[in-house]
């Protein structure tokens, strides 16, 4: 029986992932990985690494995050507790969709998640207090591979669904697109 559904996105490789639950009297069970019923939406290989993040405020941005190849990764995203709004931009050099971005609300009740191919920046705002992600990543952070776009990048558009209230050092000073950014090698 399948636990996990895809839905297609208007960027390609990009997924929203909908989990079918078990309900009980004792609760819930709900699958949250399993990489054969993934592989259909483009996950490659185990899983390198699992990230969970708590963020306290509303309006908080973290992101928009990527690793350059050969560390390029895929992240399935997991809302935990609250909800989110969470982005994916197309970074990938000759993509039809390139530097187009796809958001959608992730509610933990709700039990979505949303999986992102290599080649895409990530980010999200907290659309409540006390939110919670959970990360699978197809390939462990790289340091020297790490890239990151300005979440408020004009060229980008994004449209963020409340004032941001808070940026991390590091995602409040990356540069803007330069023109001549041509993307990058998925």
């Amino acid at each position: 029986m399948k636990r996990l559904s895809l839905q297609a996105t208007p960027l390609a490789g990009v997924y929203l992932l909908r989990r079918t639950r078990q309900d009980d009297a004792r609760g819930f069970l709900s699958r949250v990985f399993c990489a054969d019923e993934l592989a259909e939406g483009g996950w490659q290989g185990p899983v390198a690494q699992i990230n969970q993040t708590l963020t306290l405020s509303k309006g908080t941005v973290r992101g928009l995050h990527f690793q350059h190849p050969p560390h390029a990764e895929y992240k399935l995203v997991s809302c935990l507790r609250g909800c989110v709004w969470d982005v994916a931009v197309d970074l990938r050099r000759n993509s039809a969709t390139f530097l187009q971005w796809h958001a959608e609300y992730l509610h933990a009740d709700q039990g979505a998640a949303l999986l992102i191919p290599a080649g895409f920046a990530h980010g999200f705002q907290a659309i409540s207090d006390n939110t919670e992600l959970l990360y699978c990543h197809s390939q462990a952070f790289a340091p020297d591979a790490q890239g990151c776009l300005n979440p408020n990048d004009p060229r980008l558009s994004i449209r963020w669904p409340l004032d941001i209230a808070h940026l991390s050092d590091r995602d409040a000073q990356a540069p803007l697109l330069n023109p001549s950014f041509a993307g990058v090698d998925a």
